[in-house]
């Protein structure tokens, strides 16, 4: 087991449709120190897909995890080389995706009830490159249509011991179960309790584990009472509600006081994201699509609702027009609210 692991206190959450590339451009101008992760990307896709359209990025991004979906260990262990060849920090393995399409496939969640195979996975994995493999779980599942309860504390302490002796280190625990029927994954995020408690006493139980807990998490002060428990938190919808609340991490959790560090603005997050959208427009990339990183930069501020409603309406501008309405959008703004 390496002990190399990125041991950074705050990660943003892999999110599907939502952390892609120019997303994770966009937030590392808010905070530097993030741990960011692709999207889930499944094996398949990265052995016989576009791989540069899948798993290029801007060394910006770094440090930076690739998060991997699938359940053969050949075709894990080959993204790992891929991935290490592209420049990714780590490999994470999803264990914690409940959506129909992945359990059709018997991975993500589903993987829970298998930890002996789970542990093979990471074997395989980890003997595949020199990137650390970490696992994304959740603290259990529930099947009906398996007749399978795997809810009890004990159960993810067995997952966690299980695993934990093939070599990975390092856990990133979403604190509820997932319901692997009846329940949608955004209602997966929601319905079922959080349960912190399971992921401080895995810690308790694997101190020499580095234990990252996620769910929930939405205000400075509930991230400082988790990191008294826990290594880590992983911060999810949150950082898309209100993504300028991350503007503080870096000072907050880790230690960038010094006389050096530069508190970052909306008008510099503008300033640099103007002439990348456009390079990435004129690249190909949907338009519609660049913005989405830029829609909550105002959330719970005056004259919020007024800059979604002018940023809208910059894609239908064209592909000619698409640099002078997105100048024109921000132009629009009180310039007040950019510092």
């Amino acid at each position: 087991m390496s002990d190399s692991y990125t041991k950074q206190p705050i990660s943003l959450a892999p999110m599907v449709d939502k952390t892609d590339r120019d997303w994770r451009w966009i937030i590392r101008h808010i905070t530097k120190k993030s741990l960011l992760y692709t999207e889930m990307i499944t094996a398949p896709a990265i052995l016989r897909g576009n791989r540069d359209r899948l798993l290029s990025f801007d060394p910006l991004e770094k440090p930076l995890v690739l998060q991997l979906g699938w359940d053969e260990p050949e075709a894990l262990a080959e993204s790992c080389r891929i991935a290490e060849d592209y420049g990714y920090d780590e490999v994470n393995l999803n264990c914690g995706c409940p959506s129909d399409k992945v359990q059709r496939h018997d991975f993500g969640a589903a993987l829970m009830a298998r930890p002996e195979h789970v542990a093979r996975l990471v074997e395989a994995m980890s003997a595949a490159s020199n990137l650390n493999v970490t696992v994304k779980n959740r603290i259990g599942i529930r099947s009906k249509k398996s007749n399978l309860s795997l809810e009890d504390y004990s159960d993810l302490h067995n997952f966690i011991k299980k695993v934990s002796s093939a070599g990975c280190g390092k856990f990133i625990v979403h604190s509820r179960i997932a319901i692997l029927e009846g329940l949608s994954p955004r209602a997966n995020r929601a319905v079922p309790p959080l349960r912190p408690e399971d992921v401080y006493q895995l810690k308790e139980d694997f101190p020499n584990l580095f234990i990252e807990i996620n769910g929930g998490y939405k205000t400075y002060d509930q991230i400082d009472e988790a990191l008294s428990f826990v290594d880590g938190v992983m911060l999810g919808r949150i950082a898309l509600d209100n993504p300028w609340m991350l503007s503080q991490v870096d000072r907050r959790w880790f230690g960038s006081d010094n006389s050096d560090y530069q508190h970052p603005t909306r008008r510099a997050v503008f300033e640099a994201a103007v002439p990348y959208l456009i390079h990435r427009a004129e690249e190909g990339a949907s338009r519609g699509v660049l913005i989405q990183p830029l829609m909550n930069l105002f959330a719970g501020k005056k004259g919020a609702k007024a800059w979604k409603r002018a940023l809208t309406e910059v894609p239908s501008a064209g592909p000619e027009g698409f640099a002078g309405a997105l100048e024109g959008a921000i132009s629009a703004l009180d310039l007040s609210l950019l510092d």
